[in-house]
């Protein structure tokens, strides 16, 4: 039987109930028949990284949409998700390129201010 992997979530059994309605006749003759079911969870499988590797799993819907929810709030989600993670990598990375390019900057900027008191001196 197939379950999230975090809160477990799995088959649910019930009833389907289907109501003829606008049938003539009587009431009992026609009356809505409710016959047992099975209401299967909404799965979806993906990958999320624990303990440093990745793992394919499977997610409820309900879930996923709360790890979606903390990322967009700023808060720590309970899984970490493998696309999310490269996708932060990716982020980090060109906000290292943009600090090192800031550094660059402003060291050349240091440089043309020693060069200048140098000549005024002169």
């Amino acid at each position: 039987m197939v379950k999230c992997y975090h809160c477990e979530k799995s088959l649910l059994y019930g009833r389907s109930h289907t109501h003829h309605r606008g049938v003539a006749g009587g009431r009992w003759k026609k009356r809505a028949p409710k016959t047992q079911r099975i209401f299967k969870s909404n799965l979806v499988r993906l990958s999320i990284i624990e303990k440093g590797k990745a793992i394919r799993v499977k997610l409820c819907a309900k879930c996923l949409k709360r790890i979606r929810k903390d990322m967009t709030d700023g808060k720590k989600p309970f899984l970490t998700l493998a696309s999310v993670k490269k996708e932060m990598n990716v982020k980090n990375k060109e906000a290292k390129v943009a600090e090192d390019a800031k550094k660059v900057k402003l060291v050349k900027s240091v440089k043309s201010v020693k060069s200048a008191k140098i000549k005024k001196t002169d």
